[in-house]
């Protein structure tokens, strides 16, 4: 699933570890969601939007959508 999540850490200034602390993930779990290798579960997509303060719609791209 396409996502900002890399721009929108280095918007912050984050590193990925740090990301990973705010989540309670490793930072091999930020590389592979931003890496578009690893989709977060449901709970973990709620806390990257509660980290970023943004609507999930706004960090992840729905591949189901209608275009």
């Amino acid at each position: 699933m396409k996502n900002r999540l890399r721009a929108l850490r280095a918007a912050r200034g984050w590193t990925q570890e740090e990301l990973g602390r705010r989540l309670g993930v490793s930072r091999q779990a930020v590389i592979a969601i931003e890496a578009d290798k690893h989709d977060p579960s449901l709970d973990l997509a709620y806390r990257i939007s509660a980290a970023f303060e943004e609507p999930v719609e706004k960090i992840f791209e729905n591949p189901h959508a209608h275009r």
